[in-house]
C-alpha cells in the first residue's frame, strides 16, 4: 500500500471554494474509483490557505494507471479542473509508506494535527522509527495516534504522523501530560538528537472527509 499526501496551497480567501469544489465535484467524480480518499482537511494554524488531502493505491503502478486514467476523465478535465485551476498557487505532494495505516478515532468533530520531522541522514529516520514505536504504548495513554508513515518520496528521511483531538485545550492536555511520563521522557532523550527539523499543521476535516 502506497499513500499520497497532497497539499495545495490556493490564493487567500478561497479555500472555501476549494473545499466545496472538492466535497461536490471531485467527491462525485471520483469517488474512490481513481485512488481512496483517507482524509481532507483545510489547514487552520502552521501553513495557511491550505488543503491537504490523503489517498491510498495499491502500490505505485496502480497510482500511476489511476491518475492517468483520471487525466483523461472528460469530466473532471471539464467541471472540476477549471473551478480550481484559478485558485491554486502551489502544490506539493509527498509520497508514503504506512508503519501505522490511519485509523479513525471513534468519535467525530476532531481538529487533527500533522507532525512531520525530518531526521538526519544516514538511517536515523530507521532509528527513531524504532524508538517511536517502542515507546508510542507511552504516548498513547494520553491520545491515540491515528497514522503513521516514512516518506517515499518528496521530502527525504521524514516521517509524517497524524494525531486527532475533541479540540485544542484536549491536545494541549494530553500533550502535557504525555511530556510528565517517564517511559515518553525516556524516548525523546533518544529520539530527539535524530532530528533535524519537526513542524506541525492544525488542520479542520472537510465535510467529505472519511476522518472527521
Amino acid at each position: 500500500m502506497i499513500y499520497e499526501l497532497r497539499t495545495y496551497t490556493v490564493k487567500p480567501g478561497t479555500i472555501g471554494d476549494m473545499v466545496k469544489a472538492a466535497s461536490t465535484v471531485s467527491r462525485d467524480i471520483r469517488k474512490d474509483e481513481y485512488g481512496k480518499l483517507e482524509g481532507y482537511w483545510s489547514t487552520e494554524i502552521g501553513p495557511l490557505n491550505q488543503v491537504m488531502h490523503l489517498w491510498s493505491y495499491s502500490d505505485l503502478n496502480e497510482r500511476a494507471r489511476l491518475r492517468a486514467e483520471l487525466a483523461k476523465n472528460p469530466r473532471w478535465n471539464n467541471e472540476y479542473i477549471p473551478l480550481i485551476r484559478p485558485l491554486l498557487v502551489r502544490q506539493d505532494i509527498r509520497l508514503l509508506n504506512a508503519v501505522r495505516a490511519p485509523v479513525a478515532p471513534p468519535t467525530g468533530g476532531n481538529i487533527y494535527e500533522l507532525r512531520y520531522y525530518r531526521a538526519k541522514t544516514g538511517g536515523a529516520a530507521k532509528q527513531w522509527l524504532d524508538l517511536f514505536t517502542a515507546a508510542l504504548t507511552h504516548r498513547e495513554k494520553y491520545s491515540k495516534i491515528v497514522g503513521l508513515w516514512q516518506t517515499e518520496a518528496g521530502q527525504p528521511n521524514e516521517i509524517c504522523h497524524i494525531w486527532a483531538y475533541p479540540d485544542l485545550n484536549a491536545r494541549a492536555v494530553a500533550r502535557g501530560n504525555a511530556m510528565k511520563d517517564p517511559g515518553w521522557q525516556e524516548f525523546l532523550a533518544k529520539g530527539s538528537p535524530l532530528l533535524e527539523e519537526m513542524g506541525s499543521t492544525i488542520m479542520l476535516p472537510a465535510p467529505h472527509s472519511p476522518l472527521k
